[in-house]
């Protein structure tokens, strides 16, 4: 009977720079750019990150969304407004040495199938900038949406990819980049009916575009940056969704994370369902879309009316939410990962993201010991369930021993 140490794997953990995106006054790094990078990577070795997910996103002055309709400030920690060369790169890689935080990845979250082709092509190019800017910083990923073109069914935005969004795909294997895509829905993204806004919100549509980019040559580029808020929001549960992607033969396409949770209203989902807000949200006038983007804004009731994001940590321990996948079981969330999915895991990325809305503060001092200790929770979780798996699917079941109990379960609540 063979003896095998007992040799856990943890996962490294890091923050997402829209956390904060006033870190850095806008005047101040308007001016100087790189400024608002080095001040954060001294944040986030305050808060105990060791790494960064670096926040990039087209200026207030250049964008077609006014910051007004957004829920969040724009977060362009990565300013790209000029050319992001060698110089600027040698600048954002001394300051991340200084502090000891690495890059897992850069981020740009935006619609790259807008139904407009001017304002399509300006987010490609901005995207592809993203791409040379993580190239000059040695990562090997960006991570993004795919998005919905507004003007044609999902079926029609599937079939499009190929001119759509595998040009993107091809320009980040040119790079040796991964595009790791979010599944946010994005409820919020129109003042109209429709409520699944990024065509690679569920797997059943991850697998159906990674066989359209195998086909294409790209399929090794496509990967999902799997995030269990969204999971909750319509009514899954990862366990169960990690479970599907194995069945499948799909285990390998989850490569990161991003650690946020989501706490369902009961109340919300009594009177509206989890389609959210339907009508007298705010968002149009005598029938038709507000153009006031502070009305606009209203759009978002699709989601916040019925859920609200869990900063890790914050939310209370509720065994029963959990069962009825109304809040994230982060434990199991872990433990799931290691048994279920075809990960690296000394190599996977945890990207604590917060969009926590009560403690959504711009207010450094304030929010410091708040992200401070939710990444300290995510990082004792992950050591928690890096233990227990090691225990039990290899120190135990190496000697034959079987774990105690039933433990969760795919597909029962």
């Amino acid at each position: 009977m063979a003896v095998v140490p007992f040799e856990p794997r943890f996962m490294k953990v890091g923050v997402l720079t829209a956390a904060l995106q006033e870190l850095t006054p806008r005047q101040v790094r308007d001016a100087d750019p790189d400024r608002a990078i080095e001040e954060w990577a001294a944040f986030a070795r305050e808060v105990g990150a060791d790494y960064m997910q670096l926040s990039a996103a087209l200026h207030p002055d250049e964008t077609d969304v006014p910051p007004e309709a957004m829920l969040d400030p724009v977060a362009n920690t990565l300013d790209l407004r000029e050319p992001f060369d060698e110089p600027r790169a040698r600048r954002v890689r001394a300051a991340l040495g200084a502090e000891g935080i690495g890059l897992s990845d850069l981020g740009y979250f935006d619609n790259m199938l807008h139904q407009d082709p001017a304002i399509r092509s300006k987010k490609h190019d901005f995207m592809k900038r993203v791409m040379d800017a993580a190239a000059l910083l040695e990562v090997d990923a960006v991570c993004g949406f795919v998005g919905r073109d507004q003007s044609s069914s999902m079926d029609q935005n599937l079939s499009s990819l190929a001119e759509s969004f595998v040009p993107l795909l091809r320009y980040a294997k040119e790079r040796g980049l991964t595009y790791r895509v979010e599944q946010c829905p994005m409820p919020g993204w129109t003042t109209g009916d429709n409520w699944h806004n990024n065509i690679a919100y569920t797997p059943g549509t991850w697998i159906a575009i990674h066989r359209l980019c195998e086909r294409h040559g790209v399929g090794d580029q496509f990967r999902i940056h799997y995030d269990p808020s969204h999971a909750i929001l319509m009514g899954q549960d990862t366990r169960s969704i990690f479970q599907y992607l194995k069945n499948e033969g799909y285990g390998f396409l989850i490569s990161g994370f991003h650690v946020k949770g989501q706490v369902i209203d009961s109340v919300g989902v009594t009177a509206w369902g989890y389609g959210g807000q339907t009508v007298e949200r705010g968002d149009c006038r005598d029938g038709r879309p507000s153009s006031d983007p502070r009305e606009q804004l209203n759009a978002w009731k699709k989601q916040t009316v019925l859920c609200e994001h869990e900063l890790p940590g914050t939310a209370r321990h509720d065994p029963l939410a959990y069962l009825q996948n109304r809040s994230v079981d982060w434990l199991d969330h872990q433990l799931a990962a290691r048994e279920l999915l075809e990960l690296d895991v000394a190599e996977t990325h945890l990207v604590v993201e917060h969009e926590f809305q009560p403690a959504r503060s711009q207010d450094r001092d304030r929010l410091k010991p708040i992200l401070a200790g939710s990444i300290a929770f995510t990082r004792s979780i992950d050591r928690a369930a890096a233990c227990m798996y090691a225990l039990q699917h290899e120190v135990m079941a190496a000697q034959g021993i079987e774990p105690q109990g039933v433990g969760r379960q795919p597909y029962r609540t």
